[in-house]
């Protein structure tokens, strides 16, 4: 990779490759998330594990959403990758490093909370001695 004149990697961070990530790293987040319920014996707690996972972690990516996505906004085209830490000049810098950080994670916990959602609904909705009621 190129390097500008303040040692900054080249390109610099596109929202679209960044939001492509953090849905990568969300679909792949899928699969613990799976065999973590469907290996908590009884239907009930099965279920209430799956709504407070879908809860909890679809707030926080909400939030870390928002706020990448201000921090993104703060830098005004200053966006740099966390690789290009050691460029910071100062403590108001750290915002170009931040906001994609914060960004991909909020969206890897929305995809993430969004399959403990819809895992919650194939649960709640499965018939009685089935794999998936318990």
């Amino acid at each position: 990779m190129a390097l500008d004149q303040d040692g900054v990697m080249l390109p610099r961070l596109r929202p679209a490759d960044v939001a492509r990530r953090g849905v990568t790293f969300g679909l792949l987040g899928v699969v613990p998330l799976v065999v973590a319920a469907l290996s908590i014996p009884g239907h009930s707690n099965r279920r209430d594990f799956l709504a407070v996972v879908s809860g909890v972690v679809g707030l926080f990516g909400a939030i870390l959403l928002l706020i990448g996505a201000g921090f993104w906004w703060a830098s005004a085209g200053d966006v740099r990758r966390v690789r290009d830490w050691r460029t910071l000049t100062g403590q108001a810098a750290s915002v170009t490093v931040v906001g994609p950080l914060f960004l991909r994670s909020g969206l890897f916990l929305l995809v993430l909370g969004a399959a403990a959602l819809g895992l919650y609904q194939l649960v709640a909705a499965a018939p009685y001695g089935s794999w998936l009621y318990s």
